[in-house]
């Protein structure tokens, strides 16, 4: 009896192995990445472009474009292909924040590095003083497109103010309905207390949004991306956005962020003075967080950073490999890292 006993749990322990052993899983690996100052060469009367041109300060040539243009493709066309299970074709959504406009988002997604990949992108044409817009790239194979506009931010008092506008996507990803925000919001210039009314006010527009849109259609998929210009601990993001850095703290049709433990622990997208922050974050809502669900689920979080991105030596040691150091070409990608989050569907 002894001996039949321990057969039996031994079939059982083997049956139920096996069968964790088997399950598989569909990944979607969806990326933010922050393009620093990705112009074209040509000079646009409307905004305040000249110093990227061949006559500005920087001397910001056709081949130094193309250099440019190479270098976030080659970072592009790595970011999530070594996630197990493997994502041969790289991030199925990517927000990009500082391009130009069309042409240059045209010229990175027609590089022979992502080429294969056949990305579109949806973008608009925001009023930002320096020209510069956030886009959505999309792999047209895993998300359909259903509805976009562009989200302006107006201040109470300064009619003169203007910023990148938030762009909203809506689509489905792999059949699967999501909404999508890329932000940049505003700097930190003129100081962070000072301008911090600013991203406040950014958070809001984009929370708001998201409350109309659960409120007509009930609760949904969403995610939020974006150069915040805040760290996850950061008012904006606390306070307005109301984000967690735990589960199990998230209500219903809250929102989850889990860079904030990444940030505590002295891990960052961008560093300044020997001081690193996160500005770079992907946050989702509360309906990504149950693994047990048919859909897609949040699984984990990437700062993706490799040694051909970082500096090696000098006072930037360990910093992003920027593209410039005020008016000088450095040669390198950005001065941010990308982010990234895996998302896994039960097959």
């Amino acid at each position: 009896m002894l001996r039949l006993f321990l057969l039996t749990v031994l079939v059982l322990i083997t049956f139920f192995t096996s069968a964790q052993e088997k399950q598989k899983y569909k990944i979607a690996v969806v990326a933010f990445y922050n393009l620093e100052n990705f112009y074209d060469t040509v000079h646009n009367p409307m905004v305040n472009d000249i110093e990227f041109t061949p006559k500005g300060e920087k001397g910001y040539s056709g081949k130094i474009y193309n250099l440019k243009t190479s270098k976030l493709a080659t970072v592009i066309s790595k970011i999530g292909t070594d996630e197990k299970p493997i994502s041969i074709d790289g991030p199925a959504l990517i927000g990009v924040a500082e391009i130009e406009n069309d042409t240059v988002l045209n010229d990175l997604i027609h590089h022979p590095l992502l080429s294969d990949r056949k990305y579109k992108f949806v973008h608009y044409d925001s009023k930002d003083l320096r020209g510069i817009d956030v886009a959505l790239l999309y792999n047209p194979k895993r998300f359909v497109v259903e509805d976009s506009k562009p989200l302006t931010l107006f201040i109470k008092g300064r009619p003169q103010f203007h910023t990148r506008d938030i762009l909203w996507v809506k689509g489905k990803l792999d059949g699967e309905t999501i909404h999508i925000y890329v932000n940049h919001w505003p700097s930190r210039l003129g100081g962070e207390e000072e301008s911090a009314p600013y991203r406040a006010a950014a958070a809001l527009l984009c929370k708001k949004n998201i409350d109309s849109i659960a409120f007509a259609d009930g609760l949904q998929k969403v995610i939020i991306m974006g150069d915040l210009n805040d760290d996850p601990t950061s008012a904006s993001i606390i306070n307005v956005l109301g984000a967690k850095e735990k589960k199990e703290d998230v209500k219903k049709g809250g929102i989850y962020n889990p860079w904030i433990e990444l940030f505590k622990k002295g891990l960052g997208t961008l560093a300044y003075n020997d001081s690193w922050g996160l500005f770079d974050q992907i946050m989702v809502t509360s309906l990504w967080l149950d693994k047990h669900q048919a859909g897609y689920f949040y699984f984990r979080q990437h700062i993706f950073k490799r040694e051909f991105m970082t500096e090696n030596i000098g006072q930037y040691k360990g910093y992003p490999m920027r593209t410039w150091d005020g008016n000088n070409y450095r040669g390198g990608y950005s001065d941010h890292f990308p982010t990234y989050i895996v998302l896994l569907k039960k097959l």
